[in-house]
């Protein structure tokens, strides 16, 4: 008999699920959070994600996202437009508009999942206040950015946060080997509170689909030899090293790369993408798409004779699994769960952070190399459909919910009092704002 609905609190304060992909701060965590929960849904749990207003939508305005699944914007105290790192200081207020918000629904949550260090923040009140516990995803961990990436200036509020997290919190989901590696190495978290769990992928969405007409569609000749790159544009994607690599092999008869990403041609990291490839040569080579809607995306991949990714860090790297399913070989830095997806040289070649040669050359190996079809490559990923993975965490709610009972009972004196002290703020703004009615103001 399968066990009881849960009702499950997701909380992406920054990013959005439903946000433009492959902008600065809307990429492979947005993806995940949405069909995470549409798997959840989809298994008759009810799923609200919370996040910031912005474009345009209102507090407290609700969109129906699939069966049982709800995105619910509320008002953080400040522009809608707000950089993420401005955002600590509005979490109180994002919380009491949270905490409003239940109230006024009349909703018990089961569980709390956060998603990223200020959600994380956000999660940790709720589990005091609501007695239930927290589950988060760090996603990404400042500690690593800054040990890693060479231009990372992750601030110290972050990092004591992240701490705070992993000491707080009932239990921490990573989605990699090596993700938790870096949790034990550099934050102490304990064993016993770690479960790992891999990202998922939609299965019907990424699939095979024939070159030829892929090619056709995104206007790509069939003589081409392309490589493909899909993400963000920020400084640990390491999308610079991937054009100098590209430099490196720029007269490889009929080689184009692909870029599909990014904040359009207005953006800084754009020009400055744009003034590698002139610098290197390479720009009559180098083809840049734009944000393509995650729909169309299946065509890029199935188009390409292999998908780049060159990040110098990684949590899981999602735009390698996406890739694998639609049957593309995946050239990678070792990277998050990059060891786990890719078999040399049945779905390609994983090479060292910091060899834009190797790069290079594994580049160079894969497009020369025969193909064993897409189907060797998408049979590698079955295991990672999202309904599998949906099972697999609600294997750890329910876990925490039986393990964090008395550390919740035990957690903070003034628990309750959270809940108490919104309440009496909201009530309080309210009676302020019927006196000034009140008074003609």
């Amino acid at each position: 008999m399968r066990p009881s609905p849960h009702c499950i609190a997701m909380i992406s304060v920054h990013s959005s699920p439903i946000g433009r992909l492959g902008t600065q701060d809307t990429g492979g965590m947005s993806v995940y959070i949405r069909d995470l929960a549409r798997a959840l849904g989809n298994r008759g749990h009810r799923v609200d994600i919370f996040t910031r207003t912005a474009d345009g939508a209102q507090p407290g305005q609700r969109i129906v996202l699939s069966e049982n699944v709800r995105l619910i914007h509320l008002g953080l105290g400040t522009s809608d437009d707000a950089p993420k790192t401005e955002l600590a200081p509005h979490l109180p207020s994002f919380f009491r508009a949270l905490e409003e918000y239940r109230g006024r629904e009349g909703i018990d949550y089961d569980v709390v999942h956060s998603h990223y260090w200020l959600s994380g923040q956000v999660g940790t009140r709720a589990r005091q206040a609501w007695r239930v516990p927290h589950v988060t995803t760090f996603h990404t961990l400042g500690a690593v950015k800054n040990l890693l990436c060479a231009n990372a200036s992750e601030s110290e509020t972050r990092i004591a946060a992240e701490q705070r997290l992993v000491e707080s919190c009932d239990r921490i989901l990573v989605t990699s080997r090596r993700e938790m590696q870096h949790l034990r190495c550099h934050y102490g978290a304990a064993v016993d509170k770690l479960a790992l769990v891999p990202c998922g992928v939609n299965l019907a969405l990424f699939r095979p689909v024939a070159k030829p007409a892929a090619r056709r569609r995104i206007g790509v000749a069939l003589q081409d030899r392309l490589v493909l790159y899909v993400g963000r544009f920020a400084p640990e994607k390491g999308l610079d090293r991937l054009l100098a690599a590209v430099a490196c092999l720029k007269h490889e008869p009929r080689l184009r790369a692909m870029i599909v990403g990014g904040d359009g041609e207005g953006d800084p990291a754009h020009q400055r993408m744009r003034q590698v490839c002139r610098d290197a040569g390479i720009e009559k080579q180098v083809s840049f798409a734009g944000r393509v809607d995650q729909t169309v995306l299946p065509l890029y991949y199935c188009a390409a004779d292999l998908l780049a990714l060159p990040s110098v860090y990684e949590s899981f790297g999602m735009v390698a699994l996406e890739a694998l399913a639609c049957g593309t070989p995946v050239v990678a830095t070792r990277v998050g769960a990059a060891d786990d997806l890719i078999r040399h040289p049945a779905t390609g070649r994983l090479v060292q952070r910091d060899s834009v040669r190797f790069l290079a050359d594994s580049i160079a190996a894969v497009l020369s190399q025969k193909g064993q079809g897409p189907e060797v490559a998408r049979r590698s990923v079955w295991r990672y459909d999202w309904s599998r993975v949906a099972e697999d965490v609600l294997a750890v709610y329910r876990d925490s919910r039986i393990n964090a009972g008395p550390a919740i009972e035990d957690a903070h004196d003034d628990a309750a009092a959270l809940c108490a002290a919104a309440r009496c703020e909201i009530a309080g703004c309210r009676a302020e704002a019927a006196a000034l009615m009140a008074a003609g103001g």
